[in-house]
């Protein structure tokens, strides 16, 4: 490994299959990260080996442990894992231009991937960020699904079940995207012709033949997303049901959508859910415009979480019984993504054994290397993960350097 380089260095670069499907998923991995300009990291050369298995990053708060993760997630569609602005996650002092580059083992074969931020004709950083695969321009960001699937689980998460039910959707939507890598595009088009039907409901005289365009649009997108949510929730409960076991270290969850479109699709054909959203958009109007936004939609569904063996809404729960059905969440969702797709996800589980018992922490390291998943972890205390000994590597970070342990 070499923490040297520069920026010349670093190369460019629907729901499918069935739950129940027994071909074992294709493994994935990031064998291969290099990083110019990202975060604290001036440039960073890290070989991670060819073989899926858990990675350990170690070191001090503020060292880059989770910047590193941060990286990896932009092999996904969005903003990342924090959700940042682009200009963000550029090094200070800097050009303001950064760059993530992997070599992975991918779910059609080697792949390379590069991702990053260039200056424009006008000499200052671009707001958009670029993506290549294998050295040519990936024709969206949806293109990255094709190799990788990437899930993750941050201290940010830890208030899921307590905080406001737009962070359980965004959630959810990225649980989604991981299996149907059109979820992305759907969302951002509903939400585009959200704000084009309120700004057009401000009008006194809104032009109704346009509002009839938009609420069909808007009611076409919105069936879909909650259908796709309404497909992975019920992937997810069948699973869970046939993995749940008495005392294990990460209880099940009971999974429910609350929403009218969700509520719809229990009972009726998605061709008359959507006629009915868009007969109500219509209906809503004057309401709507009273309120200055869309009040029904798939915008305003919420996940409902249940603690299974106790039979205890999950925001009831003590902080360390929430922290294991949200890990258990992730697990289950991941074996749902390899069943699914036939790609094996790559977990990042940032600050994941802080919070978690010694048998916790055993377990999941078992079920880690049991799945076959590459999944980045970090830990300010190396000897939080000393019952991964031997079945995994690790690595000390520290002020945006990195050293490998002893075996």
């Amino acid at each position: 490994m070499s923490a040297g380089g520069d920026k010349n260095d670093i190369p460019p670069g629907g729901f499918g299959g069935s739950a129940g499907a027994t071909a074992r998923p294709r493994p994935t991995a990031v064998t291969r990260l290099r990083l110019d300009h990202f975060r604290n990291y001036v440039a960073l050369d890290l070989d991670l080996g060819a073989a899926p298995g858990p990675v350990v990053l170690a070191g001090e708060n503020g060292a880059g442990k989770t910047n590193l993760l941060e990286a990896v997630s932009f092999l996904s569609p969005g903003r990342g894992l924090r959700r940042a602005d682009y200009g963000e996650v550029a090094r200070l002092p800097g050009p303001g231009t950064w760059a993530v580059a992997v070599a992975a083992e991918g779910a059609m074969g080697p792949v390379e991937i590069g991702t990053g931020v260039q200056l424009g004709p006008d000499g200052l950083p671009e707001r958009q960020r670029r993506i290549r695969v294998n050295h040519a321009p990936a024709r969206s960001a949806e293109a990255l699904l094709e190799h990788l699937r990437i899930v993750w689980l941050t201290p940010a998460m830890d208030g899921l079940f307590t905080g406001p039910a737009g962070d359980r959707r965004r959630f959810l939507d990225r649980l989604v995207l991981a299996i149907d890598p059109g979820h992305g595009t759907r969302v951002s088009a509903f939400e585009r012709a959200l704000t084009s039907r309120n700004r057009l409901l401000e009008d006194q005289r809104p032009d109704a033949t346009w509002l009839d365009g938009l609420e069909a649009q808007i009611a076409e997108l919105g069936t879909a997303i909650a259908a796709a949510r309404v497909e992975l929730v019920a992937r997810l409960a069948a699973l869970v049901e046939d993995v749940a076991e008495a005392g294990s270290p990460f209880p099940f969850s009971r999974l429910s959508l609350e929403g009218t479109l969700e509520a719809g699709l229990a009972t009726g054909a998605a061709v008359d859910v959507e006629d009915a959203y868009r007969l109500s958009l219509a209906g809503m109007r004057r309401r709507d415009a009273a309120a200055g936004r869309t009040l029904e939609g798939p915008h305003r569904s919420d996940l409902a979480v249940v603690h299974g063996p106790k039979d205890m809404p999950a925001g009831r729960c003590s902080t360390g019984e929430q922290k294991a059905l949200l890990v258990g969440l992730v697990i289950a969702h991941a074996r749902v993504v390899a069943a699914t797709s036939g790609i094996a996800p790559i977990l990042l589980l940032d600050e994941i054994a802080a919070h978690l018992d010694g048998e916790r922490r055993a377990a999941l390291f078992s079920i880690l290397v049991d799945l076959g998943v590459q999944a980045f972890m970090t830990g300010t205390d190396e000897a939080l993960f000393e019952a991964l000994a031997g079945r995994g590597r690790v690595w000390r970070v520290s002020a945006g350097r990195l050293e490998e342990a002893a075996a």
